[in-house]
């Protein structure tokens, strides 16, 4: 899937564990959730389908992978 990135307004995740770890989320996509390493903007995106993005973030929310 093609997805023209160049003007994507990028959100940091709200929660980093202060090592780095943290993804960058573009949203205003049709279809698709762009996700990518805040550490590497000018590297690959990862693209997830709308749903199963808001699948995972609600699972997170809900505590469903632990803290670890």
């Amino acid at each position: 899937m093609d997805v023209e990135l160049t003007d994507a307004c990028w959100k940091k995740s709200s929660y980093s564990s202060g090592g780095g770890q943290c993804i960058e989320v573009a949203e205003g996509f049709a279809n698709v959730t762009p996700v990518r390493d805040s550490k590497d903007p000018h590297g690959p995106a990862l693209l997830f389908p709308t749903p199963a993005w808001q699948a995972f973030v609600t699972a997170i929310r809900a505590g469903e992978f632990g803290t670890d």
